[in-house]
């Protein structure tokens, strides 16, 4: 296995703890409704969790108003709890099979709270990508001690893995201040 390869495919994986956090980022709300709010939320259905949007339709008819169409009738109470115990400070309210949520305007409180909610994400993006680092340097070890590689390659590719590392975490870092400027902005 070339250098660059495994590089490669441990930058590709430390690319898609970040995502994964704009993806959670995105879930929160700024006090605008955004159809990708819901996107994170998960149905109990038919025996088993199901993402929200394969339920029905979440669509945007006000910047305040969000509606979800359930296309299955015997869903609408699990799409309406999923929502109502989401952490999103939301109350749907449910209207034959469509559920409109409004999105209420953010309290002081309610800031700070999403605040913590996105440091916690971030958190877990910095854990992820350093778990990405530690498998990298752990097969680095595995091949110097397999004689595939010497001492002083071990120690030029850790620190080009480090390199990479340092860029993710702040990469996550910048993604959070960003977030955090959205929600405090009133």
């Amino acid at each position: 296995m070339s250098a660059n390869a495994n590089l490669d495919e441990l930058k590709r994986r430390m690319n898609g703890a970040l995502e994964l956090l704009k993806k959670e980022f995105s879930g929160l709300r700024t006090g605008r409704a955004s159809a990708a709010m819901l996107e994170p939320l998960t149905v109990e259905a038919y025996g088993s969790n199901m993402p929200l949007n394969q339920c029905g339709t979440v669509s945007v008819p006000e910047p305040r108003m969000l509606s979800v169409q359930v296309w299955d009738k015997g869903l609408v109470k699990a799409v309406e709890k999923a929502i109502r115990e989401s952490n999103l400070g939301l109350n749907p309210m449910v209207e034959g099979q469509l559920i409109r949520v409004p999105i209420p305007a953010l309290t002081e409180d309610r800031r700070k709270e999403l605040i913590k909610v996105a440091h916690k994400y971030a958190e877990q993006s910095r854990i992820a990508v350093r778990n990405v680092r530690r498998d990298g340097m752990d097969a680095l070890k595995q091949l110097e001690k397999d004689g595939k590689i010497n001492e002083d390659e071990h120690r030029k590719r850790g620190a080009d893995l480090q390199k990479v590392t340092d860029e993710f975490i702040k990469k996550v870092d910048e993604a959070l201040a960003a977030k955090e400027k959205d929600v405090s902005h009133v």
